[in-house]
């Protein structure tokens, strides 16, 4: 960390054990009083974060705020988060690649959740601190000591939505592979736990968002993509009886996340013919994909239930099958 550049009050904040109500309402007059917090301001914040052990109520919010204004609104365009800004904050709370502090972690995902565009390393990072949570017991969601190492909870599936709906932005971003690499090692590391029911509904959602995309079809927000299915708040949590409802109905909706409603309106019916021609003319999985999927799942054990669904919306939903993908697809024949 470079110099810290501070006012005279904020450097008088250092050498406090305590940040009370009424010092934080001093930072806000300081910090946000010229419309610019600057990196020196920023850094200055982080290090009152890490040396004062005592901190109120006040602070968390204003904390999230002013890091967020440098990192998402003082560089231009506003809203587009540079590389550096992104290496920054990365390099600034990490240590040894993990965050330690659940402030620090609602500062990452407040960042991707008020940036209209950001590099993919920052979502991806983002998800690192939910599955280092889930799989090794490590890091700040483990500070409240609620969660066991080697399953997913509905609180941890929320926070892992939270991050990637977060990172679509304002567009319409497939899921990335770095994405769904984490995605994959947390299902790999939780398989044989109780996990919650709402973890295999966004698996899957995701993975086949990844998937089809590659295949060629038109990717949704996702906002559609992603969204929490109603009925899985009354789901019964015994993994069968919600893959049972999840094949017979729940991959229509799924395939219709990729179709615009086109009856709707004339423009969505011409966007909807364009998405379909475009389906038609690419909707396989090619060899590169096949590799991936192969790599991940693996023929050397038996599929777990939200691999056997989301191999069965695969075969549903692409007429072309990559040959080597069939070894996989006949175990859901």
């Amino acid at each position: 960390m470079g110099e810290l550049i501070m006012s005279a009050p904020v450097a008088g904040l250092t050498s406090k054990i305590r940040i009370a109500a009424e010092d934080v309402a001093m930072l806000r007059h300081e910090v946000f009083g010229d419309g610019v917090v600057t990196r020196g301001e920023a850094e200055a914040l982080f290090a009152l974060d890490a040396t004062a052990k005592d901190k109120c109520q006040e602070w968390p919010p204003f904390f999230v705020e002013a890091v967020t204004d440098y990192i998402v609104h003082q560089e231009k365009p506003s809203g587009y988060i540079s590389q550096d800004n992104a290496d920054w904050l990365i390099r600034t709370i990490s240590r040894d690649g993990m965050v330690d502090s659940r402030t620090e972690l609602e500062l990452l995902v407040h960042v991707l959740e008020q940036a209209k565009s950001s590099p993919s390393q920052l979502c991806v990072y983002a998800l690192e601190q939910v599955a280092h949570a889930v799989i090794d017991g490590k890091g700040p969601l483990m500070l409240g000591g609620t969660l066991a190492p080697g399953l997913i909870a509905q609180a941890e599936v929320e926070l892992l939505r939270r991050i990637l709906h977060a990172h679509g932005g304002d567009g319409n971003i497939a899921i990335t592979r770095a994405e769904a690499e984490v995605l994959f090692k947390i299902n790999e590391c939780t398989a044989q736990g109780h996990n919650d029911p709402s973890w295999n509904e966004l698996f899957v959602k995701a993975i086949a968002n990844f998937i089809m995309c590659s295949a060629g079809y038109e990717a949704p927000t996702r906002d559609v993509a992603l969204r929490r299915d109603a009925f899985l708040e009354h789901a019964d949590p015994e993994i069968g009886g919600f893959f049972s409802r999840m094949i017979s109905g729940g991959l229509a909706g799924i395939m219709e996340a990729y179709r615009s409603p086109g009856d709707i309106e004339a423009e969505w019916e011409a966007k909807n013919r364009a998405a379909e021609a475009l389906a038609r003319r690419a909707e396989t999985v090619d060899a590169g994909e096949a590799g991936w999927l192969i790599d991940h799942i693996g023929v050397d054990r038996p599929l777990y239930e939200n691999e056997r669904a989301l191999l069965t919306l695969i075969k549903h939903a692409s007429p072309e099958i990559h040959p080597a993908l069939r070894p996989l697809l006949d175990k859901v024949a």
